[in-house]
């Protein structure tokens, strides 16, 4: 790290981007089992956003594995890094004043607050997408329940790995509960406030 000389104090600030915009940066980290509908709200979210003429970013989880985390399996350290990695890009999309709406399962309270450290809590709006287990394997959208009952996916999170659920998040949406467009609708009206200027 001798080598290392950052420039982050000799840049343009966030407020500048925020600005240039006329939008205040936020993270939206989404969290929950596989098959909660954590994606489903994302897109939802994001073209509502970009509708109401606000740049967003969508940072997906299975995305992310296909690109940048490609070389990143689902080991405890490797879903450290995978979030940490996560939170990195998240942060630089908020530092230029845009929306970032994140979608991964994050299951234990370590990881979730290493993203929230991360990326600062004041921009950092931590959303539950809370589905029973038996809600999410009957909706099996990937086919990975039925691929982890079998024995063919190990550490499956909720089944052989811990999935701890958000102790205060800042909002909770129930998708068994409710439909997709009410999810989107209330969380568009959570936030609204924090990225209008």
């Amino acid at each position: 790290m001798e080598n290392i000389h950052p420039i982050f104090d000799k840049t343009l600030k966030k407020e500048d981007k925020e600005q240039l915009l006329n939008q205040k940066g936020l993270v939206i980290w989404m969290v929950g089992l596989s098959g909660s509908g954590k994606s489903t709200i994302a897109k939802a979210v994001e073209t509502e956003m970009h509708n109401l003429g606000f740049l967003t970013q969508l940072l997906d989880g299975d995305n992310l594995r296909s690109g940048i985390n490609n070389n990143l399996g689902f080991s405890e350290q490797d879903r450290l890094e995978n979030i940490r990695r996560a939170a990195e890009v998240a942060k630089l999309f908020l530092n230029c004043g845009i929306v970032t709406i994140c979608s991964f399962i994050s299951p234990t309270e370590e990881i979730r607050n290493l993203a929230k450290n991360i990326v600062g809590i004041d921009s950092f709006f931590e959303v539950y997408i809370n589905a029973p287990f038996s809600v999410c394997e009957n909706r099996d959208v990937k086919g990975l329940y039925k691929k982890a009952r079998l024995g063919e996916i190990k550490g499956f999170t909720g089944l052989d790995s811990p999935f701890e659920a958000p102790q205060n998040p800042s909002l909770e949406l129930k998708t068994d509960t409710f439909s997709l467009d009410a999810c989107k609708d209330y969380l568009i009206e959570a936030i609204l406030h924090k990225v209008k200027v």
